[in-house]
């Protein structure tokens, strides 16, 4: 089976990890200064604070802004859960607005539209690596008086217009789960400009705590500290950011991966009937965490599918849109009705997410796009 994803790991990633082994801190040591301050500045932000999942980052950074009970934060439906699972841990309740037909990333005009006088902030997400319409998203914060999170658990190494995605919001999200670009194990980072946030992100990591341990060692230290807010334990380790900034020093290296895949499977599906491949923005620099292909209405999403696994090819679906779970369907509020998001909807009923990793061979894309070509003519047949 080749997999939709998967982390790669050479000798150099293993050596910086029994290196730390050796040493005398494997959680809450230097590492984990190091690793914060080499993101920051890949990225050009002036803070970075480390935890131990994508989803602890999410909800530090809603955290940190300290909202009242009952916020409404708008964000995108078609994002993995916890985007606005962060949303109502800290009290707030999650908004949805429709995405975008041509890049699934969230509309802006769909967030004009979902604002109130109980908004208070907005979470956007670079669907599959590509960067949102960040500037008219700004425009409608500034205008509205409203906090930016993005969530950038596909995009770390992205750019719009230039810039990398890490310092274009109040505080940008990152993930390092395996599936994604460089990874931790488990691990996640948020990024930011403003260093009240930083602080507050720092004890909230921490079970709210004032002092780290390392400021409460050595002879001249006290042992005390004060317990400033509700926190919990989020800390990642030193053993996950050697890991991590072994990883990061061949980021661009995995990206330009990524780029070739990419490339070579818009190349032979050029011409193939029954598809459509990515649409890519002129003013981005797309990070490709994702490849996926859409459907052409009619065709059975569910039973090509099935024969792409058949043919051994993991594809996968990215997302199931969030007011469709369970859970979220006994919240109350026209917000989670499936008849407001109508591109949305067509996206996910036609959505397969393709295999993509830098270790993708050339053997096995050709063995991707023959097993689509015969999935796509099966369909028709």
């Amino acid at each position: 089976m080749i997999p939709y994803g998967k982390q790669e790991i050479d000798q150099s990633d293993i050596d910086a990890v029994i290196q730390t082994l050796k040493g005398d801190w494997i959680t809450s040591g230097p590492k984990i200064d190091e690793f914060e301050k080499a993101i920051a500045e890949y990225v050009g932000a002036k803070h970075a604070v480390a935890v131990n999942s994508g989803t602890s980052a999410l909800d530090i950074a809603v955290g940190a802004l300290e909202l009242p009970e009952g916020s409404e934060i708008i964000t995108t439906p078609f994002t993995f859960v916890a985007t606005s699972n962060c949303i109502l841990y800290n009290g707030c309740k999650p908004i949805f607005a429709d995405i975008d037909l041509k890049t699934y990333n969230i509309d802006p005009d769909e967030i004009r539209k979902k604002i109130t006088k109980k908004t208070k902030a907005i979470i956007y997400v670079d669907y599959a690596g590509q960067p949102c319409d960040i500037d008219e998203i700004r425009e409608i914060a500034q205008e509205h008086d409203l906090k930016l999170i993005e969530d950038a658990a596909h995009a770390i190494g992205a750019e719009y217009k230039g810039k990398k995605v890490g310092s274009l919001a109040d505080m940008t999200e990152f993930s390092f789960h395996p599936v994604k670009h460089i990874t931790t194990g488990e691990g996640g980072i948020v990024t930011s400009n403003n260093e009240e946030l930083v602080k507050k992100m720092r004890m909230l990591r921490n079970h709210g705590m004032d002092r780290s341990l390392r400021e409460r060692l050595g002879p001249n230290a006290s042992y005390a500290y004060d317990i400033k807010t509700l926190g919990r334990n989020y800390r990642i380790t030193d053993i996950q950011c050697a890991l991590g900034y072994s990883q990061l020093k061949k980021l661009d290296g995995i990206i330009e991966k990524r780029t070739r895949i990419a490339a070579a499977y818009a190349k032979a599906f050029d011409e193939m009937d029954g598809i459509t491949t990515p649409f890519v923005k002129n003013d981005v620099k797309h990070a490709w965490h994702l490849y996926t292909i859409l459907l052409d209405k009619g065709m059975d999403r569910d039973k090509f599918f099935n024969e792409m696994r058949t043919r051994e090819i993991g594809v996968n679906v990215h997302y199931i849109p969030i007011y469709m779970f369970s859970y979220y369907k006994k919240l109350e509020g026209a917000a989670m009705d499936k008849n407001n998001f109508p591109n949305t909807n067509d996206v996910f009923s036609r959505i397969i997410t393709l295999p993509l990793y830098p270790g993708l061979e050339t053997i096995e894309i050709e063995k991707v796009v023959n097993a689509v070509r015969e999935c796509t003519n099966s369909d028709k047949g």
